[in-house]
């Protein structure tokens, strides 16, 4: 059992819901992104989701495309965010999955990479254009390093496609809250309660939700339904708002952040 899944089990007894806040790595400086995700947790993050940057983010809204831009200028690679939880591990025991598009994992090869990564001290990956039809490669190398596996779904899948994801995912299971890209929304979809209850149906897999959760209320109502609270856009429009200046950008962002993992915990 990793850090992931110990989580979630201690939060089920608890009853509590895990806050987990999406940062870019790189963003707006490798060495912020260090500061940034220590600041998360000391605001009430149980996990953390960390973007890995790429050209071409086919899921992802503006915000987090320029956050990817703003990452990418400073070169960031995924072996180098290895490195940056490697040396995270130094400080912080909090659990860890990267956000990574196929194309670098494949490149590093998956092997190498779930090593490295498993190695470095990640606890997971969250691949969002994989499918698990096209995962192989990566569901027989993660098992031997004790390495989650976390498959999205979304509103429009279907019974059996529900049930296939639930099988091949391993620490949790990301339910996607609309059909669309990532992006702050004034009001969530009314499809995030019947997707979870069926989704459920199929697995007592813990089910997180993310994809346009961006206030402590918003992140409240999915607390309701779900075991976990992703919050992505919203964060980052934090950091790109206060990006120049340090002091600012980091009691910003905990103060945001506290506010939301507040609402998460709210139920």
């Amino acid at each position: 059992m990793n850090r992931i899944e110990k989580k979630f089990q201690e939060l089920r007894q608890q009853n509590r819901r895990a806050f987990m806040p999406y940062l870019c790595a790189g963003d707006p400086t490798p060495e912020l992104t260090s500061k940034l995700l220590l600041t998360l947790e000391a605001a009430g993050a149980d996990m953390i989701e960390l973007g890995v940057p790429f050209s071409d983010p086919i899921a992802d809204g503006p915000t987090v495309q320029r956050a990817s831009e703003r990452a990418l200028k400073h070169r960031i690679s995924l072996q180098q965010i290895i490195e940056l939880v490697k040396t995270l591990r130094q400080q912080t025991d909090i659990p860890i999955a990267l956000m990574s598009y196929y194309n670098p994992i494949f490149s590093m090869g998956e092997a190498t990479f779930c090593r490295a990564a498993k190695e470095a001290g990640v606890d997971g990956v969250i691949v969002p254009d994989l499918p698990p039809e096209e995962a192989q490669p990566l569901l027989d190398i993660a098992p031997q390093y004790d390495f989650a596996t976390v498959f999205l779904v979304a509103p429009t899948s279907q019974q059996e496609r529900m049930k296939k994801i639930a099988s091949v995912s391993t620490g949790f299971i990301y339910c996607v809250s609309l059909t669309g890209v990532t992006g702050v929304r004034t009001k969530l979809s009314d499809e995030i309660a019947p997707m979870v209850k069926e989704l459920r149906r199929h697995t007592d897999k813990p089910i997180s939700v993310g994809f346009g959760v961006s206030t402590p209320e918003q992140a409240g109502q999915v607390a309701k339904v779900a075991d976990g609270v992703i919050v992505g856009s919203a964060i980052v429009n934090v950091i790109e708002a206060h990006k120049d200046d340090e002091t600012k950008l980091l009691t910003a962002v905990k103060q945001f952040a506290s506010d939301l993992a507040a609402g998460a915990q709210s139920v």
